[in-house]
C-alpha cells in the first residue's frame, strides 16, 4: 500500500515539523555538552586559580569536591543497580550493586584520605570534574528516561528536559546569583551543570522516542538518525557562538564575564525548545499504553489520513501485548557486545577532542581565538562526515566502516601523539586532528547507535539501556582523566603531552580487532534474523 506521506503534502508537512522540533532535542544534547569546550581556560582561571589566593576557601572547595565525588558516583551505581537487577534479578542485583558500592567508597576514601590540600594533582582533578561534570546528570537522566517516558508521557518528559536545560544555562552563567545552595560558587555551577546533564540524559532517549513513534514506518529510519545530525549541529553551533562571543574582549574579559556569556546562550534554543513543544501532541503509542484510545486515533489521523489510522492503531494495541522477556536470554555474549560497543566508542578519545578541543590546540601553540576558529572546523568536518556516513552505513554494511574507522583513529592518535612527543606540532598536528575526527564520524559516531538499535530483538530491546548506561559512564570516565594524563607535571616532561593520545590510539586498535572478532554484520537483516544469529 502506498505510504500516505507520499500522496498528501499536510501530512508530510506536519510529520516534518513535529521531527523538527523533537530533533532541538538532539540540538541541545550537543549544544549542552560542547559549550564547555571554549571555557575550559576561563573556568580554570575564575575557580581554581584564584584558590592559590585563600587557602581556607581552597580547603572548603576541595571538601565539597569530595563530597561531590562520592555523592555522584553512589548515585551512578544506584543507577546502574537498577540496570543489574533487569539483568541478573533482584537479589544478585542487590547484592552486586553493595559490592559495587563497598568497593568504591574503599577506592574513593583511599585517594582522599590526605588532607584537601590544593596540589597540581587535585587541581587536575578538580578542572577534569568541572569540564565532565555534566555527564554525571546525564547517567542519572538516561537511568529516569525509560521511567519518565512511561509515566510522565514522551511530550512531557521532554518540557522537563528543556526546563531543566533553560535552568541549567542560567545557573551555570551566574552561580553566585543562583547559588541557593549554601556552597562554594564553583560548587553551584557543577551542581547547574549536573542539571543541564539530567536534561541531557533524557532528551538522549526522548527525542529519537518520539521521533520513532509518531513517524510512518517508510521513513522511519531517517528520520531518527537526523537526530545524531542534530547532536553534531548543536556542537558546532556552540563552537561559532563560543568564537564569536571570544572576539568581543580581551583574555581578561573573557576569563570573567565572556563564559558567562556561553553558557546563558543556552536559553535561546532551550527557550524555543519549550515553546514549540506546547504545540506538539503526544504520540500515540504512549496516548494507547494510558487507553486514551480517541486521543491517540486523532493524532493517527494527522500523522498518516483517516483511511489507515484504524489499521495502525490496532497494529500499536497488538504491539503491547508482546511481553519482555529475560535480558539474558540470549546470553552474555549479546550484553558484552553491546557494552563493549558503547565503552570503546568513548575510550577511542572522541569526546576529549570534542569537549578540549581548544585546549588541544593552544598546546600546539595557538591563542585564543585561533583554537576556537580550528574548533569550529573540526566542528565542521564532524558534521560533514557524520551526513556521509547516513547515507552510506546501508550500502557499506556497519562492520567495514567500524573497523576501518578504528584503524584511521589508530592511525591518526598515534602519530598526533608522536607530534607531540617530538614537539612538531604544526600543521601536520592540525591533520591528524582533523583525520581522526572524520574517521570516527563515518564510523564510530553513527554507526554505533545503529549497531546498538540493530542487536537487540525486539523481545529485549530494554537491554539497550545497559550500553546506553555504560556509554554515558565511559564518556564521564574518559573526559574527568584526560587533564589528569595531560597536565600531570611528570608525564609531560616524559611524553610532552603525547601519553593520552597514544592511549586513545591504543583503544582504537583494540575497537578495531573487537568488531571483526565479535560483532555480527546486521546490514540487510531483520530483528528475527538477528534473534537466529544470537541463539546459535
Amino acid at each position: 500500500m502506498k505510504n500516505t506521506l507520499e500522496t498528501s503534502s499536510g501530512n508530510k508537512s506536519f510529520v516534518l515539523g513535529l521531527t523538527l522540533v523533537a530533533t532541538l532535542g538532539g540540538l541541545l544534547f550537543g549544544y549542552d555538552t560542547a559549550v564547555i569546550s571554549g571555557a575550559v581556560s576561563s573556568l580554570q582561571s575564575f575557580f581554581i586559580d584564584t584558590l592559590n589566593l585563600d587557602n581556607g576557601e581552597a580547603r572548603t572547595v576541595i571538601l565539597e569536591y569530595r563530597i561531590t565525588v562520592y555523592v555522584a558516583i553512589y548515585i551512578v551505581l544506584f543507577s546502574v543497580g537498577g540496570v543489574l537487577i533487569k539483568l541478573v534479578g533482584r537479589g544478585k542485583g542487590i547484592l552486586s550493586t553493595i559490592v559495587l558500592m563497598a568497593i568504591s567508597t574503599l577506592v574513593i576514601s583511599n585517594n582522599f584520605k590526605d588532607a584537601p590540600v590544593l596540589d597540581e594533582e587535585t587541581a587536575n582533578s578538580l578542572k577534569g570534574f568541572i569540564v565532565s561534570s555534566a555527564l554525571i546528570g546525564c547517567i542519572i537522566g538516561g537511568s529516569l528516561g525509560g521511567i519518565i517516558s512511561k509515566e510522565m508521557g514522551r511530550k512531557r518528559g521532554l518540557i522537563l528536559a528543556a526546563l531543566l536545560f533553560t535552568l541549567s544555562a542560567i545557573g551555570s552563567a551566574v552561580p553566585e546569583v543562583m547559588n541557593i545552595f549554601g556552597v562554594e560558587n564553583v560548587t553551584s555551577f557543577i551542581i547547574y551543570r549536573i542539571i543541564g546533564g539530567i536534561g541531557v540524559g533524557m532528551a538522549s532517549m526522548l527525542s529519537p522516542m518520539y521521533i520513532a513513534e509518531i513517524a510512518p514506518p517508510k521513513i522511519r529510519g531517517q528520520l531518527v538518525s537526523w537526530n545524531q545530525f542534530a547532536i553534531i549541529f548543536g556542537m558546532l553551533v556552540i563552537y561559532f557562538v563560543n568564537f564569536f562571543i571570544a572576539r568581543l574582549g580581551d583574555e581578561s574579559w573573557l576569563n570573567t564575564v565572556g563564559w558567562r556569556w556561553m553558557f546563558a546562550s543556552e536559553t535561546i534554543p532551550a527557550g524555543l525548545f519549550l515553546i514549540l513543544l506546547w504545540f506538539v501532541p503526544e504520540t500515540p503509542r504512549y496516548l494507547v499504553m494510558k487507553n486514551r484510545d480517541g486521543d491517540a486515533l486523532k493524532v493517527l489521523n494527522k500523522l498518516n489520513g483517516e483511511s489507515h489510522s484504524a489499521r495502525i492503531l490496532a497494529e500499536i494495541r497488538d504491539t503491547l501485548k508482546i511481553k519482555d522477556a529475560p535480558w539474558l536470554s540470549y546470553g552474555w555474549m549479546l550484553i558484552g557486545v553491546g557494552i563493549f560497543l558503547s565503552v570503546f566508542q568513548q575510550f577511542v578519545g572522541i569526546n576529549v577532542v570534542l569537549y578540549y578541543a581548544p585546549e588541544i590546540f593552544k598546546s600546539m601553540g595557538s591563542g585564543t581565538e585561533s583554537s576556537l576558529l580550528q574548533t569550529i572546523i573540526v566542528g565542521a568536518v564532524n558534521l560533514t562526515f557524520t551526513v556521509l556516513a547516513i547515507f552510506t552505513v546501508d550500502k557499506f554494511g556497519r562492520k567495514p566502516l567500524m573497523v576501518i574507522g578504528a584503524v584511521g583513529m589508530a592511525v591518526s592518535m598515534l602519530a598526533l601523539g608522536l607530534s607531540f612527543y617530538l614537539g612538531s606540532v604544526g600543521a601536520g598536528a592540525l591533520i591528524f586532528m582533523l583525520f581522526y575526527t572524520a574517521s570516527f564520524a563515518m564510523s564510530w559516531g553513527p554507526v554505533t547507535w545503529v549497531l546498538l538499535s540493530e542487536i537487540f530483538p525486539n523481545r529485549i530491546r530494554g537491554a539497550m539501556s545497559i550500553a546506553v548506561a555504560a556509554q554515558w559512564i565511559a564518556n564521564f570516565a574518559v573526559s574527568w582523566t584526560f587533564p589528569m594524563m595531560n597536565d600531570n607535571t611528570w608525564l609531560t616532561s616524559q611524553f610532552n603531552h603525547g601519553f593520552a593520545y597514544w592511549i586513545y590510539g591504543g583503544m582504537s586498535m583494540l575497537a578495531a580487532f573487537f568488531v571483526w572478532k565479535w560483532v555480527p554484520e546486521t546490514k540487510g537483516k531483520t530483528l528475527e534474523a538477528m534473534e537466529d544469529v544470537w541463539n546459535k
